[in-house]
C-alpha cells in the first residue's frame, strides 16, 4: 500500500487493521443487517474465527487499501478496494470499492463522510482511473452514499451473484478520475 497519510474525516478515523482487532471486529461485524448487503465472503454470524481469518489476510489481501473505520475509539466498520479484474494488466488502474458500517452508526451520514475521504485518497494513491462499486438492488442507503460522492450508476448486472441461495442482480456504480478535484 502507498505510504501516503491515511484520510481523516469528521467523526471517524481510518487506519490499517491490527492483529489484535479480532475481538472488536467480531463484535462490530456480527449484526445480521450488515451481511445482508454484502458478498457471501462476509458471513453471518460473524465469529472470532472469521475475524482472525480476515486479519490473517485469508479473506482479502490486506496489502490492498483495506482499512478499519474507527469511531469514538472503537471499530465501527471497514472500507477497502481490490483490483476490479485481478490479473488483467489493462485493469491495473481500476478497482472495486467495498465498505460496511455497524448499524449503531447507520443514518447519521458517517459512511457518506468516510467515502468522501477515502475515494479521492485511494484514487490518487493507487493512481486509479476508475473506482467501481456493486450494490444489492434494495440497498438504497448504499446507493445514496455513492451518488452523494460523485459515483454514477452505470447499470445493472443481472443475476451477478448468489445470495442466500438465490441469484441476485447488482447495481453498478463508478467514479472516474476526471470527477476528482485536484
Amino acid at each position: 500500500m502507498d505510504t501516503a497519510p491515511l484520510p481523516r474525516g469528521e467523526g471517524f478515523l481510518l487506519r490499517r487493521w491490527h492483529a489484535d482487532d479480532a475481538p472488536a471486529l467480531a463484535t462490530a461485524a456480527n449484526p445480521p443487517g450488515i451481511a445482508r448487503w454484502l458478498s457471501g465472503r462476509f458471513p453471518h454470524p460473524y465469529s472470532l474465527a472469521d475475524a482472525e481469518r480476515f486479519l490473517a489476510g485469508e479473506v482479502v489481501n490486506l496489502s490492498d487499501p483495506v482499512l478499519a473505520i474507527v469511531i469514538d475509539g472503537a471499530i465501527a466498520g471497514g472500507i477497502g478496494t481490490h483490483a476490479e479484474q485481478a490479473g488483467r494488466a489493462e485493469a491495473a488502474h481500476s478497482a472495486l470499492l467495498g465498505y460496511w458500517l455497524t448499524p449503531a452508526h447507520w443514518g447519521r451520514g458517517v459512511m457518506s463522510r468516510v467515502v468522501a475521504a477515502f475515494a479521492p485518497w485511494v484514487m490518487h494513491t493507487q493512481r486509479l482511473h476508475r473506482l467501481a462499486a456493486h450494490v444489492m438492488p434494495d440497498n438504497l442507503a448504499s446507493a445514496a452514499v455513492l451518488l452523494r460522492n460523485g459515483f454514477a450508476e452505470e447499470g445493472r448486472m443481472r443475476l451477478a451473484v448468489v445470495k442466500d441461495g438465490l441469484p441476485q442482480d447488482l447495481r453498478l456504480f463508478a467514479r472516474v478520475r476526471a470527477t476528482l478535484t485536484e
